[in-house]
C-alpha cells in the first residue's frame, strides 16, 4: 500500500513526530503550547480551579491540531494485511457486458436526492489522493482533465487486470480479505480474497408491503426492492408462492434460504432494516404473529402495527437460526443515509432488547458503521458477550483525528470487540469502490496510529501492547470471530 508520507503529517525519520498540519516541520509539544497560552492570562484570574478549567478547554483542540504518530508504530500498522469486515466490491465487468446489479439490496439511487457528508464527496482532498495513489498523478488532478485521466486509467487497469482487478484493488489498500456484502458473488470475487455476506431483510417482509412503502418518499422505492429480492429467493428454492402457514414459511423459506447461503460460503447475514423501520425489535408474540401471517398471506394489506409484530417475531427467528448455523448477524447502525431516514430509530440502544435475549446468545451480532455518531451507546452494547462493532464508513466520513477519539475509548474498554471495515462502495464514475477501500484503509491506519500513540504517551500501554491492539483491530479480531484460516 502506498503511503502519503510526511506531507500529511505521518512520520519523520528516527522517531521524530510531526503534526498533521505541520507540512513537515516539528511542532511545539502540547504542554509548552498550553503554558504559553495560559501565561498570557491575567495572574489574578488564574486561581487553581480556573487554571484547570482553562487547560481542559484548551487541551482538546490543541492536541487534535498536533495529531502525532509514533514513527515505528506507524510503519508497523502500515504493514498489517487487514481483514475488511464490511464492503460492497463490484464485479470486474468487461466492456459491453451487463452491469453488476447485485452489489446492494437497497441501492439508494431511486430515493429523492439528499445531502451526504462532505468527506464522502469528491471535493474532499482525500479522494484526489486516492486517485493519484491508485492510478497516477494525472488521475488526482482537479477538474475535468483529472476526471478524464481517472476514467481512462481505471478502464486501462480493468482491461489489463481483468478478473484479477479486485485482488489488485485489495493489495493497494493493504487488505488480505474483504468480507463482501452483496446479493450474490460472481466472477472476479474469488473466495480466497472475498468472503460473502448476503442480505436477508427480505425474509422479514413476506406480506404485502404497499402500505409500508407509502409511509415516506424514500420507502416508495426501497420496499419494492425487498419484494423483488424475496421473489428471487423463492425462485431459488423452486417455490412459486408463499406457504400458507407461518410455520411452513419459516421451515420452507427462512431455514432453507439460510442453509443455502451457508452452504455457498456465507460467513454472516446482513440486515439494513434501519432504512425501512426502527431497530427496536420488540419482544414478539408468536401466537399473534402466526395469526397475522394467516390473515394476510392470501391477500390484503396488514396495518403498520400488525406488520411490525410479524417482523419482530421473524427477526428473532432468523437471528436464532443464523446462530445455529454459525452465521453472524450484521446490522446497519448509522445516522444516515436518506432525506427521510429516521436517525433516532437507528441508534445502537434500540438493539439492546435483542442483544439481551437469552435465546440469541449463541448468535454473534456485529453493529456495522459503529453506530455513528452515537458511538458511546455502541461502546455499551459491545460489553455484551456476543456483540461486536466495526467502524466501516466512519473511516470514510471522519478525519483520522475524529476516528482516533472513538478508537481510543473503545480500545481501553473492549478491544477484542472492535473490527476494521471500509464499506467500500461504488460512488459513481469519480469514486470507484477501490478508491473507497484505499480512503478507508488509509484513514483507519492513521487513526489507529494517533489513538495508540496517545495511549503510549499517557503510559496506558507499552509498544508491544500497541502493536497487539493494532493487529487485533485490523485483522485478528475478525479472524477469531469468523474462524478464518489465513496465512500471512
Amino acid at each position: 500500500m502506498r503511503s502519503s508520507g510526511t506531507t500529511d503529517g505521518t512520520v519523520a525519520d528516527s522517531g521524530t513526530l510531526l503534526s498533521s498540519s505541520s507540512g513537515g516541520s516539528p511542532r511545539e509539544a502540547p504542554p509548552a503550547a498550553l503554558a504559553a497560552l495560559l501565561g498570557r492570562l491575567p495572574a489574578l484570574v488564574l486561581a487553581p480551579a480556573a487554571a484547570v478549567a482553562a487547560m481542559m478547554l484548551l487541551a482538546p483542540s490543541t492536541l487534535r491540531a498536533q495529531a502525532q504518530v509514533d514513527s515505528s508504530l506507524a510503519r508497523y500498522i502500515q504493514g498489517i494485511r487487514a481483514v475488511d469486515d464490511h464492503a460492497h466490491p463490484m464485479l470486474p465487468v468487461p466492456p459491453g457486458a451487463p452491469p453488476d446489479t447485485d452489489f446492494d439490496a437497497l441501492p439508494l439511487d431511486g430515493i429523492p436526492p439528499f445531502p451526504i457528508p462532505w468527506r464522502l464527496t469528491t471535493a474532499a482532498p482525500i479522494w484526489s489522493r486516492a486517485a493519484a495513489a491508485l492510478y497516477g498523478p494525472a488521475a488526482g488532478r482537479p477538474g475535468d482533465a483529472g476526471r478524464r485521466a481517472l476514467a481512462a486509467a481505471r478502464d486501462s487497469m480493468l482491461a489489463a487486470r481483468g478478473r484479477q482487478f479486485p485482488d489488485w484493488a485489495l493489495d493497494q489498500a493493504g487488505i488480505q480479505v474483504m468480507i463482501a456484502n452483496r446479493i450474490a458473488m460472481g466472477p472476479g470475487l474469488d473466495d480466497a480474497r472475498f468472503r460473502w455476506v448476503p442480505f436477508d431483510d427480505a425474509l422479514l417482509f413476506p406480506l404485502d408491503t404497499r402500505a409500508e412503502a407509502a409511509r415516506t418518499p424514500d420507502l416508495r422505492s426501497l420496499y419494492p426492492k425487498e419484494d423483488s429480492l424475496l421473489q428471487r429467493y423463492l425462485g431459488d428454492l423452486g417455490l412459486s408462492a408463499l406457504p400458507r402457514s407461518l410455520d411452513r414459511y419459516i421451515l420452507d423459506v427462512v431455514v432453507r434460504t439460510l442453509k443455502s447461503q451457508r452452504q455457498k460460503g456465507a460467513l454472516a447475514i446482513k440486515f439494513e432494516a434501519a432504512y425501512l423501520r426502527s431497530l427496536d425489535f420488540a419482544e414478539p408474540d408468536p401466537a399473534r404473529a402466526h395469526r397475522i401471517y394467516a390473515k394476510y398471506v392470501g391477500g390484503g394489506t396488514p396495518t403498520h402495527q400488525e406488520y411490525r409484530m410479524l417482523q419482530d417475531y421473524l427477526f428473532r427467528v432468523v437471528a436464532h437460526e443464523a446462530g445455529r448455523l454459525g452465521l453472524a448477524v450484521h446490522i446497519h447502525v448509522l445516522e444516515t443515509f436518506g432525506g427521510y431516514y429516521d436517525a433516532a430509530a437507528a441508534r445502537p440502544e434500540k438493539l439492546e432488547p435483542v442483544f439481551d435475549d437469552s435465546t440469541l446468545r449463541s448468535t454473534n451480532f456485529v453493529m456495522l458503521h459503529g453506530g455513528w455518531p452515537e458511538w458511546g451507546e455502541t461502546e455499551a452494547m459491545i460489553s455484551k458477550p456476543n456483540v461486536y462493532a466495526d467502524f466501516s464508513m466512519m473511516d470514510q466520513m471522519l478525519a483520522p483525528s475524529e476516528l482516533a477519539d472513538v478508537l481510543e475509548h473503545w480500545l481501553m474498554r473492549f478491544p477484542d470487540k472492535v473490527l476494521f471495515g471500509t464499506d467500500a462502495f461504488q460512488g459513481g464514475p469519480d469514486q470507484g469502490w477501490e478508491e473507497g477501500a484505499w480512503v478507508a484503509s488509509t484513514t483507519a491506519r492513521r487513526a489507529l496510529g494517533i489513538a495508540l500513540t496517545r495511549l503510549m504517551r499517557e503510559g496506558e500501554i507499552g509498544r508491544d501492547r500497541a502493536r497487539e491492539l493494532a493487529r487485533m483491530v485490523l485483522r485478528d479480531n475478525a479472524v477469531r470471530l469468523y474462524g478464518l484460516d489465513l496465512q500471512e
